[in-house]
């Protein structure tokens, strides 16, 4: 049995009930084959495999907090460091009534890689809780907030941890955890990025995934020959990632049609309308349907058991679909629907939207596809420069960062595509993504010794 199927096995064995880490563990170990193989006794001495699906820990604690009705309530938090191998933990908090320790840990595992890939000195991690922010007053997400920070607050630090925002855990959520910190630890400093201007966010972070996803996408369609001028592009999502995206795509002369959420999906012929979709989704914090109410172009589509949750989006014609919703959205079914209709790329907005099967479907087809640890590491890479700025106690221009973000972009595209060249599967950016952002971690384990 050769070593990647080995530890494979291991990691089924060690971690049977945790699909979605499985999931992301399998994808990648399968794309690594021919870097192991290359370099089987060196790694297989040294356990760099079973060292790298092992987080370095895995924290899990009680979040308790006392709603508007006095009533106490009790929710489960995580952080999952783990590899700091070329950097500090880096990763943001999800509040989702999904998240589990199976989902920490995938999400976890794929952004050691994604990471590694931006260039900058950041190492892998992620958090977050079971806690649903919807519905809820800002008091009862203060008291939810603070109280997480309080068992948090011991194991981060600007040079040890430092999480950001991620699904429902925004400008808000970041604020209330930075004031929780700063009180407890009687420091101000850079632990969390995502905050706002005025107490040493950056400018462009919001942006940043969404502007992200768009300048490596515009230097995939480049380098086929081909421009984002006309282009009709599908968007799944209706947050943070996808309305930058739709905004930036729009600046690059294509036209997005789709954008969903939780409850239904909308398709708008003339083109998504940013600021409408900013007003409902940002300020109101509504759903698709005010959006429908005040657009007379749009379509509104509500979820049924029949049609999942975006699934709809995927049904339109378009040369580019962008899933930037969640994980697992985008399936065998909507892969063959994007293929039928002609879609030509496919790039990932979200955290492994698309599952093995749709993504092996794309690929045997002739689209070019790259996943989320490359083309949404715009985020991760602000945040990065974030913490640059909190080092050096400066602020950048809107402009600045704009063009680092840009500039690593373009070096991610062109990182993943020689990576895949190099070990003969060229156009597998999947592949491609995977050894490009092992090499540089395995290359800094191998470095530091057994650790």
């Amino acid at each position: 049995m050769s070593y990647v199927d080995e530890v494979l096995e291991l990691v089924k064995k060690k971690n049977a009930s945790e699909p979605e880490f499985l999931q992301a563990v399998t994808e990648v170990l399968n794309s690594l084959r021919p870097v192991v193989e290359a370099n089987e006794e060196l790694y297989r001495k040294n356990a760099i495999l079973e060292r790298i699906t092992e987080p370095d820990r895995q924290i899990m604690f009680r979040v308790p907090w006392v709603d508007d009705k006095g009533q106490v309530q009790v929710n489960r938090g995580f952080r999952v460091q783990f590899n700091n191998a070329i950097g500090p933990y880096k990763g943001g908090l999800r509040l989702h009534p999904s998240v589990n320790l199976g989902i920490i840990k995938f999400l976890g595992f794929e952004q050691i890689f994604k990471n590694s890939l931006t260039s900058l000195p950041i190492g892998g991690g992620k958090g977050g809780s079971d806690f649903d922010p919807k519905g809820k007053s800002d008091r009862e997400i203060m008291a939810f907030c603070q109280s997480f920070m309080t068992e948090l607050s011991k194991y981060i630090g600007a040079d040890v941890d430092v999480p950001a925002g991620d699904i429902g855990t925004g400008a808000r959520e970041i604020g209330f955890m930075f004031g929780q910190y700063k009180r407890i630890r009687g420091m101000f400093e850079g632990v969390l990025t995502g905050k706002g201007l005025t107490y040493g966010g950056s400018l462009a972070r919001t942006e940043a995934t969404g502007y992200g996803l768009l300048y490596l996408t515009e230097e995939l369609i480049k380098c086929h020959g081909e421009s984002m001028q006309g282009k009709t592009v599908v968007v799944s999502g209706a947050g943070n990632v996808a309305i930058y995206a739709i905004q930036k795509a729009h600046q690059m002369g294509a036209k997005c049609v789709t954008c969903s959420d939780s409850t239904g999906w909308i398709y708008d012929p003339e083109g998504i309308d940013v600021e409408l979709l900013k007003e409902v989704k940002e300020v109101k914090r509504a759903r698709l349907t005010e959006y429908a109410a005040a657009r007379k172009s749009a379509q509104y589509h509500e979820v049924s058991a029949a049609n999942r949750s975006g699934a709809g989006v995927w049904q339109i014609k378009c040369d580019i679909a962008l899933p930037c919703a969640t994980q697992n959205e985008l399936l065998l079914e909507d892969a063959k629907q994007l293929v039928a209709n002609g879609c030509k790329c496919v790039c990932e907005g979200a955290n492994m939207p698309t599952t093995i099967e749709a993504t092996k479907y794309l690929q045997q087809n002739g689209v070019w596809f790259v996943g989320g640890k490359a083309a949404n590491a715009g985020g991760v890479a602000t945040s990065a420069l974030e913490m640059s700025q909190n080092s050096e106690r400066l602020s950048w221009s809107f402009e600045e960062v704009d063009a680092k973000l840009q500039g690593i972009m373009v070096n991610i595209y062109h990182n993943i595509d020689d990576a895949a060249k190099r070990y003969g599967m060229e156009g597998n950016y999947v592949a491609g993504a995977n050894i490009a952002g092992f090499e540089k971690v395995v290359n800094a384990m191998l470095a530091q010794g057994v650790c």
